[in-house]
């Protein structure tokens, strides 16, 4: 886990006079989860619109395996293997499983087909929704409407989707929020069972969750990492606590 897959070399993104991000340095090393934390508005989720594609930086570069992908439109770079799952996954839920997840392989392949209606009897297709849909634990439920799932098995779904693009770096933004402690669970032992086939960047703002899973630990101020490390280090780094965590006990009682 010692060669950087990605690297951030002083990213910065401005709208009109907010800087969200600052002149951001990061290394995200292959085959590790790596947690982003950070105030609200520190520019977590700028960042990884960033690293998608879906936002165009003003300056610094973005190395994906050593190679500028700063000006490489989304959808090449998940041709590349760079996929963001969560709050840009739009689902369709009048569709099933299936067809979502067909569809999202689709965009994968370049698949051709003339009507939606086929998208599920296409067996390249159908093979990999069904792949997708075992790896996130819905292959019983491959004929449901989307819509009627609960909250827990769409997160799930949307993930799913991602999985289906054939990430090599997977990006997760907040896959918990909204979830109950039962499947905010599920979902962490999702998490936790992908770190040997992807490397992660997760943002999360469930403290137990991310100290559990994550490898190492960046944490994001004002648009830009004040501090990286190993999640003990991170937990006991007065900068951190300073910068992030301020003097609020309760808070403070969360990174324990």
């Amino acid at each position: 886990m010692s060669q950087p897959i990605l690297q951030v070399d002083q990213l910065v993104k401005r709208f009109g006079g907010l800087v969200a991000t600052d002149h951001c340095n990061l290394e995200i090393r292959a085959g590790e989860v790596h947690a982003l934390i950070g105030p609200n508005g520190a520019g977590k989720t700028t960042l990884l619109a960033q690293l998608s594609g879906e936002l165009a930086s003003d300056s610094g570069r973005i190395l994906f395996e050593g190679r500028d992908i700063t000006r490489l439109p989304i959808h090449k770079r998940v041709a590349e293997g760079i996929v963001r799952s969560f709050q840009i996954t739009t689902l369709l839920p009048r569709l099933t499983v299936r067809e979502n997840l067909a569809l999202a392989v689709q965009a994968r392949t370049g698949h051709s087909f003339d009507f939606l209606g086929t998208v599920a009897d296409e067996s390249d297709l159908d093979e990999g929704a069904e792949e997708a849909a075992r790896r996130v634990g819905l292959l019983d439920l491959m004929e449901h409407i989307v819509g009627t799932l609960s909250h827990g098995r769409q997160r799930a779904l949307e993930l799913g989707m991602a999985l289906a693009c054939k990430p090599r770096l997977l990006l997760l933004d907040e896959p918990m929020a909204g979830t109950d402690p039962e499947e905010s669970k599920k979902m962490g032992d999702l998490i936790n069972s992908l770190r040997e086939e992807h490397t992660l960047i997760l943002v999360e703002h469930d403290m137990d969750a991310v100290f559990r899973l994550a490898d190492r630990v960046s944490v994001l101020v004002a648009g830009h990492v004040i501090a990286s490390g190993q999640p003990d280090e991170i937990r006991n780094d007065p900068q951190v606590i300073a910068a992030y965590l301020g003097e609020d006990e309760t808070a403070t009682e969360n990174m324990q």
